[in-house]
């Protein structure tokens, strides 16, 4: 066997994990030269997304695959935020038009129109919902407010109780919070 297929089935299997998509950093863990990325792209079976990212197109697509892509393009420590989080399951009957990702420093690179980066300063939870970072569903619901109306907001609360995703004590805090 050649290491172009052992390559390409390494990628393959990480790609299986996350959507499809895999980053130079994590081919390079696995033991996959950063050189052979390009090499494999021009080959097809692999394509080039954005600096340090890839799609392994074998992969089948899901409705998934463009939060992983605005998580990536963000960089390290980036995760889904607000009405993105909402989104994900569902909850509050949204469709925003842009991702919104949150990240705790500058971030230079430049980002296509579907994402909308958010500069966070602290230390906010985040969890993993289907393997992607995101902020936790509480706070989500909690950094709607001001631009989703609360009712809406609390419908989605309950939705989000009903499905698991709050704990009772998250779910009487945001019912305050949202009634005030």
């Amino acid at each position: 066997m050649s290491a172009r297929i052992k390559y390409r089935d390494v990628l393959r299997e990480m790609a299986l994990d996350r959507y499809g998509y895999v980053t130079t950093r994590e081919a390079i863990e696995a033991g996959v030269p950063a050189v052979e990325l390009p090499k494999l792209a021009a080959r097809g079976g692999l394509e080039h997304v954005a600096r340090g990212i890839y799609r392994v197109s074998t992969v089948p697509p899901t409705r998934n695959d463009q939060l992983v892509e605005a998580i990536l393009r963000a960089g390290e420590g980036a995760y889904l935020y607000a009405e993105s989080v909402l989104s994900l399951f569902d909850l509050a009957d949204l469709n925003p038009r842009r991702i919104k990702v949150a990240v705790h420093r500058r971030t230079r690179t430049k980002l296509p129109a579907f994402i909308e980066l958010t500069r966070v300063h602290g230390e906010p939870r985040t969890t993993v919902y289907d393997g992607l970072n995101s902020q936790y569903v509480a706070d989500a619901l909690l950094s709607c407010s001001g631009r989703i109306e609360p009712p809406i907001l609390l419908i989605a609360a309950q939705q989000a109780r009903a499905e698991g995703l709050l704990l009772t004590s998250e779910f009487r805090h945001l019912r305050r919070a949202l009634r005030s």
